[in-house]
């Protein structure tokens, strides 16, 4: 729930309300009771960085560092495996086709 700031046109008393989003102006001055109230804009609350970290993924442990490089190690691993059997029975087949093709020539 965000903070308004609030004056009155009346009095010139200025307060601050905490209050919904969805709730309506206060039109109702604290101080002089007329209803000359009136929500103003602010600058707003700026950021403030406190803790280990504003993301959680801003500053990893070692730890995570060191699982998050050999899950990676081990994926480029997996891919490349993967890669050489993929071409390997693609070379085994071209093989197979083009040793077809020589023996249809070799009978002429």
């Amino acid at each position: 729930m965000p903070t308004y700031d609030y004056v009155c046109n009346a009095c010139e008393h200025e307060w601050e309300l905490f209050q919904l989003m969805s709730d309506n102006p206060i039109r109702k001055c604290p101080d002089c009771g007329k209803l000359k109230a009136k929500r103003i804009i602010g600058a707003g609350a700026g950021i403030i960085f406190k803790g280990s970290g504003f993301y959680q993924t801003d500053y990893r442990s070692d730890s995570y560092k060191k699982s998050a490089a050999a899950d990676k190690k081990s994926q480029e691993a997996a891919n490349k495996s993967e890669s050489k059997s993929s071409s390997d029975s693609k070379s085994s087949s071209s093989d197979k086709s083009s040793s077809s093709s020589n023996s249809g020539k070799s009978s002429d």
